[in-house]
C-alpha cells in the first residue's frame, strides 16, 4: 500500500522550522508525503527525532506500508538472541514512526493502528520469552524439558490483559501481562526448581522489553494484575491462580479477564486456563450486583486520581476522568458481566465490538452503542496524539496553550475547535454512562407508607433470614426494595395473605445480594413477584429455591410467542454442546428447563396462554429435554461400554406425555424400546450383552432425568406402563415388545397405546414403533368386551382412590381420568391413531355408543376439568383440597382460566359436571352391557 495514495487528512506543523528540518531529512519525499512529514515532525519532537533517525528506511516503508510492516516483523522473528534487545528497539522505533504517519494521514483506521501495535507487542513478548526459556533449557534449569519444549515455552504462558488483550494498545502504552505456568508439566520433586527458573525467565524477558537503554525501550511491562501481586511471584502456577480466583477473586478481576487472551509462550495451556475461569468470569445468573461493584471502582479511581469533577478540558484526564475512555469501558464491561454468563455472544474483548454485541441483544439501545463507539474512537485518536508529542505514557490533555496547540495541529484542527469538540464528547459520554451506575441527582425518593397495615411481627423476622445476613444485602433491600415491595403488597386484594406468601419466599432465599440487585435494576420484577406470591404459595416457594429463573424475564423474548419444539431442541443441544463434562451438562439442562417451566407458568398465570396451550408447551419442553439428554447419556455410557448395539434405543412417551398434555408438575410415563439388530453385545472397553447394555443405559437415562443435583431434578419418571409392569425389564427389545403386545397384553395396555408417542431415538426405529402401534390398534375388537374392561377399570380406580375434594378434578367418577378412559376406548374401538381426547370422543360418537350431545358434554367437561387441573397444579404441586385455602389470588386465577365470574359458580359447575358426566358414562357402559347380555 503506497501511503501517498491513501492520505485522507494532514496534520499541520506547530513549529514550521522543526517541520522544515524533518522534511529536509527525507529529501526523496514530496507532495502530500512531505506535508505529512512536516506536520508530524513540526508538532512532535519525538516524531521529528524518529524521522531524522530513520531517514534512509522511511521512503521505502512509505512506498509500501504493508510490505514494510511485514518485513519489519519478519526481521524481528529472525533476530539471534545476542541481538534481540537492540533489534527489538530498532523495530519498535520504525513501527512507531510508520504507525504514527499512517494514523495521522488517515490511511489506517483506529482498529488497524491499535492492532498493529498489539501484534508487535505479542511478537516481542514471544521472542523475549523464547530466548530466556531456551537459555534455561540449555543450562538444564528446567527439569525434564528439552528442545522440543521450546515451542510451548516449557509450559509458561503469557496472558495479555487490558488493552493488549483486546488488541487496543494505545500509541505509547505499557502492556499488562499475567505470567503463569502449567505445573502438570513438572513432577512434584521438580516443582520448586522449575518455578524458580520460570520466575527468573519472567523477570528477564520483562526487562528485555522495558529496560531503557541508549536505543530506547520496547514496551513498558506491568505484571501487577496477577493474583495478590504484593506477595506472589511474577510467575505462578495455574493451579495456584485458579484457587485464588475461585476463593478470593473480585469483580474488577472478572472484568479484567473479559479482555484476557494468551499472547506468548504456551498458547494452548493459556487458553485452557482461561476456559477454567469461565464460571468465575461469567456468572450463570444475571449479575446486576456487578453494577454497584463497578460504580465503587469508579469512585475509588476518582478519589485516588482526583478525576471526579467536571473541570475544564485543558489538563483533563482523557482516560480516567469524567466522560473519558474508562467510563465507556466500564459501561461496556459491566453490561457484559451482567449478561455474558447467559449469552456467550456478549463475550467480546474489544470495547466497540462489545457495544455492538450488547446492542444486537437489546442490552444497550442501538443509538447509545453507536454514539459511545464514536466517542470511544474519537477519544482514542486524541489520546494517541497526546502521546505522540513526546512518546509519553500520559492521558491528560495538555494544560498549556503550547501543548494543546501541538495536539490540535496533529489533529489538523484549531485549538479552539479541538477543545470544543472534546468538551462536547466528554459531556455526552458522562450523560450516557453515569445514569447507568448512579445518577448525579439526589437519592431515589423514599416510597410513601403503604395504605394497608401490615403485620409488624412478620416484617420484624425478615432481619434474621439468610438472604439478609450481609450488610450489603440489608442496605439494598431496606433502602431500595422493601419500601416499593410493601406498597405493591398493600395494593393486592388481600395484603396480609400476600405478605405471608412473600414471607415464605424470603425465608427460603439462601442469599439476597444478587436477587435484590436484580430487582433494583428491574423494578417490574417486583410486580411479577407480588403477582406470583399473591397467587401461588407453591410457585413462590419454588422461586425462593430457584430465584435465578428471574433472569429469564430480563431477556427480550420472555413474553414473545412460543418458539416450538424444534427451536427448543436446537437451543438445549447448543447449550449441552458448550458444557465441558457430563455432570455440568445435567446441571445446565436443569437450569435451562426450569427457566422455561417458569416462563410457561408466568404466561399461564397472566392469561397470555390458556390451559390447552400451557399443556402443549409443557410437553414440548419435556420432549426437548428427553431428545437432547438421551444422546448425551448414550455418549457418556458409550465411553465405557461402547456404542449402542444395533439401532439403539427409543423413548416411547405414554399417558399425558404421549398425548402431549402435561401440567407444571407432571411425571413422565415412558417405555424404552431398543433394537440390537444382529448384535449380541456392545464393543467397548467393558462390553456388555445387549439386554444388559440397554437395561443399564435406561437406568442412566432415568438417573439423568430424576437425580437431584445442584440445580435440582428435572422430572419424576414412571415406567410402570412397560410390558409386565414393575416385574418386567426396564428396557424392552422391539421384538419382545411386539410379541407381548400381540399375545399377552391386557386391554388396558392397548388402551394406553392410543396415547403412545415416540419422543427420541433413531428415526427408523421410531417409525417402526409407530407402525407397530398402528397395527396393534387396527386389530379387530369386541366392543362389549372392551367396554366391559373399561367398566371394571373404573371400578378399580374408584376403589383405589377417592377424590379429596371438589377441586380434585383428576380421579373419580365423572372426572378427568374417567372421560379420558372413555376417549381411549373410543379410539381403540375405531382403530384411530389420534391421541387427543376430542378425537377419541368423536370416535365413540361415530361408533354409536355415545350420542352427539353426550360426546359434546364430555368434551366440554374435559376442557373445564383440564383448565382447573393445570391451574391447581400451578398453584400447588399436590393440588388443593379446599377452595378457600387457595387465597384471593389463586381463586381469581382459577376463575380467569376457566371463564367463571366467581369461585362459587366454578364450584357449582364442577359439582354438576361430575354428576352429569358420570351419569353419561354409566349409562353408555350399562347399555352396552345390557345389549351384550341380550
Amino acid at each position: 500500500m503506497d501511503l501517498s495514495r491513501h492520505i485522507t487528512r494532514l496534520p499541520r506543523p506547530h513549529d514550521p522550522d522543526l517541520g522544515a528540518r524533518a522534511v529536509a531529512a527525507v529529501p526523496a519525499l514530496g507532495g502530500d508525503l512531505a506535508a505529512l512529514i512536516a506536520g508530524a515532525g513540526g508538532s512532535s519532537p519525538y516524531l521529528s527525532g524518529l524521522i531524522e533517525a530513520e531517514a534512509d528506511w522511511l521512503p521505502g516503508a512509505l512506498a509500501d506500508a504493508e510490505a514494510g510492516l511485514g518485513a519489519l516483523m519478519a526481521d524481528c522473528a529472525a533476530l539471534p538472541p545476542d541481538r534481540l534487545k537492540a533489534g527489538l528497539r530498532r523495530a519498535k522505533r520504525r513501527l512507531a514512526l510508520l504507525v504514527a504517519l499512517a494514523d495521522l494521514a488517515g490511511a489506517w483506521p483506529l482498529e488497524k493502528v491499535t492492532g498493529v501495535l498489539t501484534d508487535f507487542a505479542g511478537l516481542a513478548c514471544d521472542l523475549a520469552l523464547g530466548a530466556e526459556i531456551a537459555a534455561l533449557i540449555r543450562r538444564g534449569k528446567l527439569p525434564g524439558m528439552g528442545e522440543d519444549d521450546l515451542a510451548t515455552a516449557a509450559g509458561l504462558t503469557v496472558l495479555a490483559m487490558g488493552k493488549m488483550g483486546a488488541h487496543e494498545l494505545n500509541y505509547s502504552s505499557d502492556i499488562d501481562l499475567i505470567c503463569l505456568f502449567d505445573e502438570t508439566r513438572y513432577g512434584p520433586d521438580d516443582f520448586h526448581e522449575a518455578r524458580s527458573s520460570l520466575v527468573r525467565a519472567t523477570r528477564n524477558f520483562s526487562a528485555t522489553l522495558s529496560e531503557m537503554t541508549s536505543a530506547g525501550y520496547v514496551f513498558r511491562t506491568d505484571l501487577r494484575l496477577r493474583p495478590d501481586p504484593s506477595v506472589t511471584p511474577v510467575c505462578m502456577s495455574m493451579a495456584a491462580a485458579e484457587t485464588y480466583y475461585e476463593s478470593l477473586g473480585r469483580t474488577w478481576e472478572r472484568a479484567a479477564y473479559i479482555k484476557a487472551r494468551p499472547c506468548a509462550g504456551d498458547l494452548e495451556a493459556g487458553a485452557r486456563f482461561i476456559a477454567t475461569l469461565r464460571p468465575f468470569i461469567w456468572r450463570r445468573h444475571l449479575d446486576f450486583a456487578a453494577i454497584q461493584d463497578a460504580h465503587d471502582m469508579r469512585l475509588r479511581i476518582r478519589q485516588t486520581k482526583g478525576t471526579g469533577g467536571p473541570g475544564a478540558v485543558p489538563g483533563h484526564d482523557l482516560k480516567l476522568g469524567r466522560g473519558g475512555i474508562r467510563e465507556i469501558e466500564f459501561f461496556t464491561q459491566t453490561r457484559q458481566l451482567i449478561a455474558g454468563g447467559r449469552d456467550p455472544d456478549l463475550r467480546r474483548r474489544g470495547t466497540v465490538e462489545g457495544l455492538a454485541a450488547l446492542a444486537r441483544k437489546d442490552w444497550v439501545p442501538l443509538d447509545v452503542a453507536e454514539r459511545l463507539s464514536d466517542h470511544y474512537r474519537a477519544h482514542r485518536e486524541v489520546e494517541h496524539r497526546i502521546q505522540m508529542v513526546n512518546d509519553a505514557q500520559t492521558h491528560r490533555v495538555p494544560a498549556s496553550a503550547d501543548g494543546i496547540g501541538r495536539v490540535a495541529c496533529l489533529m489538523g484542527m484549531d485549538s479552539a475547535d479541538l477543545l470544543a469538540d472534546l468538551g462536547r464528547r466528554l459531556a455526552e459520554v458522562h450523560a450516557l454512562t453515569e445514569g447507568f451506575f448512579a445518577p448525579d441527582a439526589a437519592p431515589l425518593p423514599t416510597a410513601s407508607a403503604p395504605d394497608a397495615d401490615l403485620d409488624a411481627s412478620v416484617l420484624a423476622r425478615w432481619q434474621g433470614y439468610p438472604a439478609l445476613r450481609s450488610p450489603r444485602a440489608v442496605h439494598i433491600f431496606e433502602t431500595r426494595i422493601k419500601p416499593e415491595l410493601l406498597n405493591r403488597l398493600a395494593r393486592t386484594a388481600k395484603p396480609e395473605e400476600a405478605l405471608l406468601a412473600l414471607d415464605g419466599f424470603l425465608a427460603g432465599l439462601p442469599a439476597g445480594v444478587q436477587l435484590f440487585s436484580l430487582f433494583e435494576a428491574n423494578p417490574h420484577l417486583i410486580d411479577l413477584l407480588v403477582d406470583i406470591v399473591g397467587t401461588s404459595a407453591e410457585l413462590a416457594g419454588y422461586l425462593s429455591r430457584n430465584s435465578g429463573v428471574f433472569d429469564a424475564v430480563i431477556g427480550g423474548d420472555f413474553f414473545s410467542g412460543w418458539p416450538g419444539r424444534a427451536a427448543l431442541l436446537a437451543e438445549i443441544e447448543t447449550l449441552l454442546a458448550a458444557e465441558p463434562d457430563y455432570e455440568t451438562q445435567l446441571d445446565a439442562s436443569r437450569r435451562w428447563a426450569k427457566e422455561w417451566l417458569f416462563r410457561i407458568g408466568v404466561h399461564h398465570l397472566r392469561g397470555l396462554i390458556d390451559a390447552v396451550m400451557a399443556a402443549s408447551q409443557y410437553a414440548d419442553l419435556a420432549d426437548a429435554v428427553i431428545s437432547a439428554l438421551a444422546p448425551a447419556v448414550a455418549a457418556q455410557f458409550a465411553r465405557r461400554h461402547g456404542p449402542p448395539p444395533g439401532r439403539g434405543a427409543a423413548v416411547l412417551g405414554m399417558g399425558s406425555l404421549g398425548a402431549a398434555q402435561l401440567t407444571a408438575t407432571s411425571d413422565l410415563d415412558i417405555i424404552v424400546i431398543y433394537d440390537p439388530g444382529d448384535s449380541e453385545a456392545s464393543e467397548g472397553r467393558k462390553p456388555l450383552p445387549a439386554r444388559q447394555y440397554y437395561a443399564r443405559l435406561t437406568q442412566a437415562l432415568i438417573t439423568a432425568l430424576t437425580a437431584p443435583m445442584s440445580q435440582g431434578r428435572l422430572y419424576e419418571v414412571d415406567m410402570r406402563l412397560r410390558p409386565s409392569g414393575t416385574q418386567g425389564p426396564v428396557a424392552t427389545s422391539l421384538a419382545s415388545f411386539a410379541n407381548y403386545q400381540r399375545n399377552e397384553a391386557w386391554v388396558w395396555e392397548h388402551l394406553a397405546l392410543t396415547r403412545a408417542r415416540t419422543i427420541a431415538g433413531d428415526a427408523s426405529l421410531c417409525d417402526d414403533i409407530e407402525t407397530l402401534r398402528r397395527s396393534l390398534l387396527a386389530l379387530p375388537r369386541d366392543r362389549a368386551g372392551v367396554l366391559g374392561e373399561v367398566a371394571q377399570m373404573r371400578g378399580r380406580i374408584a376403589a383405589a382412590k377417592a377424590p379429596s375434594s371438589v377441586w380434585d378434578v383428576k380421579t373419580g367418577p365423572g372426572r378427568l381420568q374417567d372421560v379420558e378412559l372413555v376417549a381411549q376406548a373410543g379410539a381403540l374401538l375405531a382403530s384411530s391413531p389420534r391421541r387427543d381426547v376430542a378425537s377419541g370422543l368423536g370416535c365413540a360418537v361415530a361408533g354409536g355408543w355415545l350420542s352427539e350431545a353426550e360426546g359434546e358434554t364430555l368434551r366440554a367437561a374435559h376442557a373445564l376439568y383440564w383448565s382447573v387441573h393445570t391451574a391447581t397444579r400451578l398453584i400447588s404441586v399436590g393440588g388443593i383440597d379446599d377452595g378457600a385455602a387457595i387465597g384471593e389470588g389463586g381463586a381469581a386465577f382459577l376463575c380467569r382460566t376457566t371463564g367463571y365470574d366467581d369461585i362459587a359458580a366454578l364450584r357449582g359447575a364442577l359439582e354438576a359436571g361430575y354428576g352429569e358426566t358420570a351419569a353419561i358414562i354409566d349409562a353408555a357402559l350399562a347399555q352396552e352391557g345390557a345389549m351384550d347380555e341380550g
